[in-house]
């Protein structure tokens, strides 16, 4: 694995930690503080799920290899435990029939003791009285009494074995049922985690309908910018809209072995004043073309907006033969970045 996929496979709620300790550091309040217009939080979600899409789609992958390997182990278990519960219902029509049989026996043992003392009894009132017959009849009783007592504790042993097959017959049914449950349950994960693949869109679907939102992310932030909406990035001060986007270009271009940097935020201010430095012929009429270095009409800059960065890096402002500006030619879309064609430096969410 490569030191960019290891960036990549990075957690997202550890960039977001990180971004919010950012501005934290600076006296900025986190991003749910300063409410960004839903174009732009809409922008903002595109990108963050374009950027963590290996992420989400590894994630399900992992999650549909669970469920499907739970399927077959469920699976498994329903056809254990049906011949489970087949074994123990076959214990329980033979505990039942012995207990029927031990009970008929107890009974029969019972009405042949009746049937003993009733004679005993009969023999005691005879004149003349048989002492043979009293013998006899007396002995007749102690047989049928042991015999009673005999039945009634093999009537107790299969009366006792009859309630463990009842309880392991109910104990075996409840797993079958269980298991047939949970085979029905992760099928049905496993169906929502494939369907949730397939809608996956790409990661180059994302980021492009992020784009196409990017001048109306202009409009809607520009009318209520504070700057509040802002943040620090690694020492770049940028909008929160486009910050997780920034901090991972940075620490992919670096896993690539570029460094890069720059500047992002400038207040109104400063763009005046450095329409003058640059020799515009006018502060607030001349184009950015007439200027000696390329710079926008005071509000128009997008960097008035923490939307647009003058990209350097090792210290010096990049040109198109700096391996920065070669490495952002070719993966800076994937952070929704254009290039303004005039200016190599130059990068912000709409190329302006």
């Amino acid at each position: 694995m490569t030191t960019r996929q290891r960036t990549l496979q990075s957690s997202a709620a550890a960039a977001i930690i990180a971004l919010t300790a950012a501005g934290s550091a600076i006296g900025m309040p986190a991003p749910a503080q300063a409410a960004a217009p839903k174009v732009a939080s809409t922008w903002s979600s595109l990108m963050y799920r374009s950027l963590t899409h290996d992420q989400q789609l590894a994630a399900l992958r992992t999650s549909l290899s669970g469920q499907q390997k739970a399927v077959r182990q469920w699976a498994a278990e329903v056809t254990v435990a049906t011949k489970a519960a087949t074994t123990a219902q076959t214990r329980l029509t033979a505990a039942t029939t012995a207990e029927k049989n031990a009970r008929l026996r107890h009974a029969a043992a019972r009405k042949a003791l009746t049937t003993a003392q009733q004679t005993l009894r009969t023999a005691g009132k005879q004149k003349p009285r048989s002492k043979a017959a009293v013998t006899r009849a007396t002995n007749a009783v102690t047989a049928a009494t042991k015999a009673v007592a005999t039945r009634k504790q093999q009537y107790r042993v299969y009366a006792t074995a009859l309630s463990t097959a009842r309880t392991d017959a109910a104990t075996a049914t409840t797993r079958v049922t269980t298991a047939n449950a949970k085979v029905g349950a992760y099928t049905t994960a496993a169906a929502r985690t494939k369907q949730a693949i397939a809608a996956l869109p790409t990661a180059a679907a994302l980021a492009g309908q992020a784009g196409s939102l990017s001048r109306t992310v202009v409009d809607q932030v520009r009318p209520t910018f504070k700057l509040a909406d802002t943040t620090q990035v690694y020492g770049v001060t940028v909008n929160r809209t486009i910050a997780f986007t920034v901090k991972r270009m940075i620490d992919d271009a670096k896993a690539d072995g570029v460094q890069i940097s720059g500047g992002g935020f400038r207040t109104k201010e400063r763009q005046i004043e450095l329409r003058t430095i640059n020799g515009c012929p006018d502060v607030w009429t001349a184009p950015a073309s007439s200027c000696r270095v390329p710079t926008a009409i005071p509000g128009r800059s997008l960097h008035e907006l923490g939307l647009a960065i003058d990209i350097s890096s090792g210290g010096r402002t990049i040109s198109r033969s700096t391996p920065a500006y070669k490495w952002l030619t070719v993966h800076a879309k994937e952070y929704g970045l254009v290039n303004l064609p005039s200016e190599a430096w130059h990068w912000s969410i709409t190329g302006g």
